[in-house]
This record gives C-alpha cells, structure tokens and sequence, in this order.
C-alpha cells in the first residue's frame, strides 16, 4: 500500500531571525503599547470566564506581559520563550495545563495548525485556549505604499509586510486542530504617527520587523524610502498632517473538548420542522 507523507508547512519566517530581532528590541527599550493593550484585555476576558485555572502556559509572548495581568488567577505560570525555540516544538506535556495563552506571537508561526494541534494536546478536557494574534488588515497602508514606490522606482515590488491570517480561516484551523467552541473576533487599533518613519521605527522597536524568509537582503534605496514615505502622507493623513496605522489584533480561543460541553444536534434530530416553525409565525 503506498502511504502519502504530509506535506511540510512552507517556511515563511526566519524564526532565528525573529529572536534576534526581539533581542535586539529588548536591549534598545520596547515599544510596548500594542502587547500593554492585548495583556489588559486578556485579563478582562479571563475575568469573564467564571471558573478556576491552576496551571497555564504562556506561548512566545514576547517579554513577560501576561505573568503579572493573570497572575491572581493562575497558581503556575509557564511561559516559554520564543528566543528558546526556532522549530516552533512545544515541550509541553500532554493533558497537562488547564489554560494556554499567547499574546502577539502566533503571526509569527510557520506551521500554525502544527502549532495549535500541539496546544490541543498540552490542554486538559475542557481546557481553554486564549490567544491573541497580529492579523486582517494590519499594516495595509504601509503595505500599499511600498509596493506603489517600488513599482514607480524599482519596476518590481519585494516582500515586507508579512501575509496575515484571515478571521473565517483562524476559526477553520482552531477545529481542525481538535478545539471545540471556536470563536474569532477582532480588534482593530488604529494608531498616529508624525510620518512613515516614526512607524517603522516602532515597527522595529516591537521586534516585528521584516522577518520574511523571502526579503529583499539589500538595503531599501534611499529615493524609494522617501517616496514610501510621500505617498503614505499623501493617502493616508488627517488634517493636521499625522497619519494613520492600522493593527488588526484577532483573538482567537478554543477548548480541549469535553463530556460536559455544549454540542451541536445531530442531523435529523430536530422535533420540529422549519416549515412548521415558519408556518407558526404567519398571522
């Protein structure tokens, strides 16, 4: 019988790249409002599921932002560290955490449903993930105007915002993965800067840098930085001449499945029909 291997996940992201970056973000000071924003959320979302989490394990968030934000409701905290773990292998038990978080890491994955398959093997029955991740339309108008400098400089467009995952698709993945009760939604964040250049600086500075493995390895020319940075203030400025950065932040959560969960009826055991349901609501 011929057996058929799974095809290996695409490589988009240097991940040794992405520690270097995160490193070198952390010695020169963080920029950090993004990830404050996600922690306070995460601990209010917490807040509103009404029962007890003992052990959880914290996924690549950058730093330590979610130890002090949940530490009243958890007695252990794992965190792994993204620095510790190019191959995106989780050295988590199996059944073994009640809770997995992530904040701002998991755009960053090259095998996501691996990832979330692993996550769904750490999680006890009944166990919750709760992550949050960069996604939708973030960035774009960075993105547009890029590659509109570079198609009227340079006759050719290089990569340098990183494709981010869709709201329907991260539902998709979370069952595939084995979670049960998927639920998606976003938060969009949109932020002002003086100029396209203050923004790339924070980019830099959030160590969320071009990580692309596919990145053009020479240095930007200086004509189309500056025409980047012409056309950003010419499409996306208010009136007082500051322009507008969107981050879509997408959260995402799932749980390991249990006896106890709501589940969907099966296929034909309805005790009523649509039509006498329709029927029933006519004057």
């Amino acid at each position: 019988m011929a057996s058929h291997a799974i095809p290996a996940a695409p490589t988009l992201f240097d991940r040794r790249l992405l520690r270097a970056r995160q490193s070198r973000a952390f010695k020169q000071g963080p920029v950090t409002f993004l990830l404050d924003r996600v922690a306070e959320d995460m601990a209010e979302r917490l807040a509103a599921v009404k029962r007890d989490f003992a052990k959880a394990a914290d996924i690549w968030t950058p730093g330590d932002a979610l130890r002090k934000p949940l530490a009243d409701r958890l007695k252990s905290f794992t965190h792994l560290d993204v620095l510790g773990d190019p191959q995106e292998v989780l050295p988590l038990q199996q059944e073994a955490f009640d809770l997995v978080v992530s904040a701002l890491a998991l755009q960053f994955v090259n095998d996501l449903p691996g990832v979330l398959a692993q996550i769904r093997r750490a999680l006890k029955p009944d166990g919750l993930l709760l992550a949050a991740m960069i996604g939708g339309d973030t960035l774009n108008e960075l993105r547009q105007c890029f590659a509109a400098a570079e198609a009227e400089l340079e006759g050719g467009v290089s990569p340098r915002v990183a494709p981010f995952a869709d709201l329907r698709d991260l539902g998709s993945l979370l069952q595939r993965a084995g979670l049960a009760l998927p639920v998606t939604d976003v938060d969009r964040v949109v932020v002002r800067y003086d100029s396209a250049f203050a923004l790339m600086a924070d980019i830099r500075r959030m160590g969320a840098s071009n990580i692309l493995v596919e990145r053009r390895r020479t240095p930007t020319r200086r004509a189309t930085m500056l025409r980047m940075a012409q056309l950003y203030a010419k499409r996306f400025a208010d009136a007082d001449g500051r322009i507008r950065a969107t981050f879509d932040v997408v959260w995402l959560s799932g749980w390991a499945p249990h006896e106890s969960q709501q589940r969907p009826l099966k296929p034909g055991s309805a005790t009523a029909s649509l039509a006498e349901a329709v029927k029933k609501t006519k004057p």
